[in-house]
């Protein structure tokens, strides 16, 4: 059985927003999210530490890129995630994971796609473009 990357359906977020259409990443095979990873580490020059995916979505992900880290706490950790929508689960993450940890090495996020502009902090593999009604 093969499932639509993009299918066009009304769902609600992750954010609670009403939409139209949805990015199912679980039709994406292992290998393609291997290659995702790869692609990913062809447009980051910044090392880290490690990476940490956001539950559900981002886990595979963060996994994959571990194969990158350094493992050395000084430098800063990867956050990634599969969607971002609002961004409001990057910042939940962080906010809540580096609560009681030492962030004096800081954090910076991928995202595979964005359906808005990602904040500062956060590049998107894919962006989507502006809503035009918006």
């Amino acid at each position: 059985m093969t499932i639509d990357l993009f299918q066009k359906e009304d769902f609600v977020s992750h954010a609670g927003l009403d939409l139209t259409w949805k990015i199912e990443m679980d039709a994406l095979s292992f290998e393609e999210w291997k290659c995702i990873a790869h692609m990913i580490m062809e447009h980051e020059p910044r090392p880290f530490c490690s990476a940490i995916g956001i539950p559900r979505g981002g886990v595979q992900l963060g996994t994959l890129l571990n194969q990158y880290s350094t493992q050395n706490f000084s430098d800063p950790y990867l956050i990634v995630d599969d969607v971002l929508t609002t961004g409001g689960s990057m910042d939940e993450f962080t906010d809540s994971y580096f609560r009681n940890r030492d962030t004096k090495n800081g954090h910076f996020g991928w995202v595979v796609f964005a359906r808005t502009k990602p904040q500062d902090w956060i590049k998107a593999l894919f962006q989507m473009p502006p809503i035009i009604n918006e």
